[in-house]
């Protein structure tokens, strides 16, 4: 394999954690589950008991110790009568204390959870908060992003470089939280304190910059719109700045870029090629850009990529690194594919979230199928196509790609390209562009800065499309093997019928006579006749195009 011209699979392999095998050797790996991932990935009721409202972090980072230490206040809405909650922190990080109207709470810990108790009754609907206290020597990713943790690095010139990357093991790797994606903060404040010869870059909209007196500066961002845990993110570099903006469906969204000063020539090109383009697109056929009140922000960091919400973390000018990949159509321009790939996410993963690790393909198969759509808007929907059909590849067909649900454990990580190839179908089937347009656009505009589940998702293009599809879904994303169209000659007339795992799996295909008009055939788990005057075994063909089926040909 070429790794330079194949860097979003690599990568992809990476993130996941896995060798690269066969299908047969992935198939028998398993994950035996701890009582840590339960406690983080099961919505108990001590978690959902509230509902976090705000938080206001304010760390600072002894780069030299590789030591941070700090607060989070929570805000935070009852939903029930509690006088116990959980949130989470690793266990590797100290608890100092924390605070409840200037008293200071018990606790106990298990795993990477943490439990306290309040000395009263706290009522539904009532509005309270408390802060916690913490400090200690985070786990330091070696392997971002696929590692989480905090990346301590140095730039080329000897300069620190350090930046966060959570989402496999979740933010309470490095910061206390409500560790679930089904609960975001409706705004928050991030405060930064780093030794003042560095610039730190986090979410959202810089508000202030303070002088702290003691060889520290402190960097104040707000985050106006709701936000997943993973997504928060540190950045600390000897960054430069350059802005631009970009005349979008909402108005006018500000463009801000912080990089390393020996790359700012680099970044001024390839910043301004792609991403004005590439919004344009996305906006087409998502909708609005969903963080207008954050702006949009491109940060360089020591590993190759992450979809921090208005604040995407950019390694294409990583030393050391895998060389980024530049994707297009043959003869045609080529793009940045982590710009084009990590910007699809701040419609499919920060704007809609899925609520358990379990549906990451909500990302992860949007995200992918996205990059097909931009190329179809610079070229041809053929082209897009195409896009789409060369990453086939990349598909282990190894599990599942809708993970095990309550244990922060994602699916296979065929959710790339099969869930890419799975939304070109069910667009092919609903066979209207406009209709499959309006859909996309939908979600975003339904499901604004929420999180969702998969009955979610999969009712609405259902609802919206007028198709039943469930069963299509279903097959795709819940079993490893493909569905197989078997042709058989029975009392001399063409027969079909699928051989697939979903209940009721009947989905509609494209069939034609040697190189004719396309036409739509309905199949089901029994046999029946292709009703298509002159189809035989010899002259059928099957749109392999489109559809990524197996296929038993009849003797």
């Amino acid at each position: 394999m070429d790794y330079k011209k194949n860097f979003w699979l690599v990568f992809l392999v990476l993130f996941i954690n896995l060798p690269m095998q066969t299908s047969a050797q992935l198939s028998v790996l398993k994950k035996t589950f701890s009582r840590a991932d339960t406690l983080k990935g099961n919505l108990t009721p001590l978690r959902s008991c509230y509902d976090i409202n705000f938080y206001h972090l304010d760390v600072k980072f002894n780069i030299d110790k590789r030591f941070i230490s700090g607060s989070n206040l929570f805000k935070f809405t009852a939903t029930q009568d509690f006088t116990k909650l959980q949130f989470d922190l690793f266990a590797n990080l100290n608890i100092d204390k924390i605070v409840y109207h200037n008293q200071v709470l018990t606790y106990t810990r298990e795993a990477n959870a943490v439990f306290i108790s309040f000395p009263e009754l706290i009522k539904k609907d009532n509005k309270d908060e408390f802060t916690v206290f913490y400090s200690g020597y985070p786990n330091a990713a070696l392997k971002a992003p696929m590692e989480s943790g905090v990346v301590f690095a140095k730039d080329s010139l000897g300069y620190p470089l350090v930046s966060t990357a959570c989402e496999s093991k979740g933010a309470s790797i490095w910061w206390p939280n409500k560790d679930h994606l089904s609960d975001e903060p409706d705004s928050m404040l991030i405060s930064v304190s780093v030794p003042k010869d560095l610039k730190e870059v986090s979410n959202g909209r810089l508000r202030k910059i303070t002088d702290l007196k003691n060889g520290y500066k402190k960097f104040d961002w707000f985050v106006g719109s709701a936000i997943n845990n993973y997504n928060v993110a540190v950045n600390i570099g000897n960054y430069t700045h350059f802005s631009d903006s970009y005349a979008g469906e909402k108005g006018k969204l500000t463009l801000d870029y912080w990089v390393l000063p020996y790359n700012l020539p680099r970044a001024k090109a390839d910043f301004t090629k792609n991403v004005k383009t590439i919004l344009k697109a996305y906006e087409h056929w998502f909708g609005p850009y969903p963080f207008y009140e954050d702006g949009y922000k491109l940060v360089e960091t020591p590993y190759p990529a992450m979809e921090h919400q208005s604040a995407i973390s950019y390694g294409g000018y990583m030393r050391g690194g895998p060389e980024n990949d530049w994707v297009g159509i043959p003869k045609g321009e080529k793009w940045d594919f982590i710009i084009l790939h990590e910007t699809a996410h701040e419609w499919f993963g920060n704007n809609i979230t899925a609520k358990d690790f379990a549906d990451l393909w909500i990302h992860e198969a949007f995200g992918s199928y996205a990059e097909s759509l931009f190329i179809e808007s610079l070229y041809s929907k053929k082209a897009g196509q195409e896009y789409i059909h060369g990453n086939r590849t990349g598909i282990a067909n190894d599990r599942s790609v809708v993970g095990p649900y309550h244990v922060n454990q994602m699916g296979s990580g065929d959710m790339y390209s099969k869930g890419a190839m799975l939304l070109n179908t069910v667009r092919t089937i609903i066979n209207d562009d406009e209709k499959w347009r309006s859909i996309l656009r939908g979600l975003n505009e339904m499901y604004y800065h929420q999180t969702v589940t998969y009955d979610h998702i999969i009712n609405y293009i259902c609802a919206q499309s007028g198709k039943k599809l469930e069963s299509v879904f279903d097959q795709y994303l819940h079993y490893k093997s493909l569905p197989v169209l078997e042709l058989a000659v029975k009392e001399g007339k063409l027969n079909c019928r699928w051989i697939a795992e979903a209940e009721g799996f009947d989905m509609p295909l494209r069939i034609r006579i040697s190189k004719g008009a396309y036409q739509f055939i309905y199949p089901s788990a029994k046999f029946t006749p292709i009703d298509l005057a002159g189809i035989s075994a010899e002259n059928i063909e099957t749109d392999t195009f489109n559809y990524y089926i197996g296929l038993i040909k009849a003797d």
